[in-house]
């Protein structure tokens, strides 16, 4: 624990400032003051300092994220400052977070998911428009990989290119100039941001499934901090939980990452995960996707044990049913076998060195 400790109350209450560390984003901002807001809610004699700072994401804005090559790109700075004692808790967005976190680091929480899908934020001009009815060779703006290979598919007459910065300086470039007919972006952070009135229309699973972790918050921590592991883990939505570390352990087994087209759909209903996860080639010409299932429910000796504090990709859910858990992680790697087994491997790797090439 860092800060000042105010005056202890002495029956072992969490009484210090405790600073959680963000990107200095306009989204990153509102990410992390709803979770402090949240944490006040729950716990109110506790003191919040927020810090913010710039991540090499932040800092690199020429370059394709796909491009540059390094995994921990919004969260590297971010994690020093963890470790440095500098900072006691991170808020990231779950999908810039790898499936593999450093030593000494855990996911405390993940939040109730927001929206996971992708939106399309047309210009101006193109209002009433879809991406079906767009002319002949419109550009879309977006520099995921995985957005463009789903979406080159299903909507051939479309060019698309790369465009990067946060929110709302992508909106600025396509609303000040005429270089994108559309961008895509997360549905999320639009609404998050309070720009709902952008959307012209979300996308579905039919025409493309979203990033792993997609609309979920999570909250990093020290792994060796028990007060700070155990006050955060009131946040865990268990739903939201155990689809993203499905969603994690898939993409995981896949060994994919920024910079090859993955896609994920999940669904809890009747007490079933289901996971639909695939895996494109650039163009989207090549494909391979499957659904899996398995069940949510918790079995008697899950109960039992539930204080261990295991991680399962990068996550810590101590108060969630550990088999439940044991069985979403499993979900997404016998997913991801599967494909590998039909030659997932084989498109992820020409995806990759193409990508290196451009």
């Amino acid at each position: 624990m860092s800060g000042e400790p105010s005056s202890g109350d002495g029956n072992g209450k969490v009484s210090q400032v405790i600073r959680i560390g963000t990107r200095k984003s306009q989204l990153a901002r509102i990410q992390t003051d709803s979770v402090a807001d949240k944490l006040k809610e729950l716990f109110p004699d506790i003191h919040l300092e927020i810090v913010a700072m710039s991540t090499t994401g932040d800092k690199i804005l020429d370059t394709a994220l796909s491009k540059i090559g390094e995994k921990s790109l919004f969260t590297k700075e971010l994690e020093n400052a963890l470790e440095r004692n500098e900072v006691d808790l991170v808020v990231h967005s779950l999908k810039d977070l790898p499936t593999t976190l450093p030593p000494g680091f855990t996911i405390g929480a993940v939040l109730k998911r927001e929206n996971p899908h992708d939106a399309v934020v047309l210009h101006p001009n193109n209002a009433g428009k879809t991406l079906d009815t767009l002319p002949e060779n419109s550009v879309i703006g977006t520099s995921s990989l995985r957005r463009a290979a789903q979406l080159k598919k299903r909507f051939p007459h479309l060019e698309f290119k790369d465009i990067r910065g946060n929110l709302n300086t992508r909106l600025k470039k396509l609303d000040e100039k005429k270089d994108f007919a559309a961008i895509i972006l997360a549905a999320a952070g639009l609404k998050r941001m309070g720009w709902e009135n952008r959307i012209s229309m979300i996308l579905g699973p039919e025409d493309c499934m979203y990033a792993v972790g997609q609309g979920a918050l999570a909250v990093e921590v020290r792994a060796r901090d028990a007060d700070i592991l155990e006050m955060v883990s009131v946040l865990h939505d268990p739903e939201t939980v155990l689809r993203c570390i499905a969603e994690r352990a898939f993409l995981k087994q896949l060994e994919g990452g920024c910079s090859v087209p993955v896609a994920v759909h999940t669904q809890v209903k009747d007490s079933q995960l289901y996971l639909t996860g695939a895996v494109y080639s650039l163009d989207g010409s090549d494909s391979l996707k499957e659904t899996m299932q398995t069940s949510t429910t918790a079995g008697a000796k899950s109960l039992e044990n539930l204080d261990e504090h295991v991680q399962r990709v990068g996550v810590t859910a101590s108060k969630i049913p550990g088999d439940a858990q044991d069985r979403a992680e499993r979900l997404g790697v016998d997913l991801a076998n599967l494909l590998l087994s039909k030659g997932a491997k084989e498109i992820l790797t020409v995806a990759r060195q193409l990508n290196d090439a451009r």
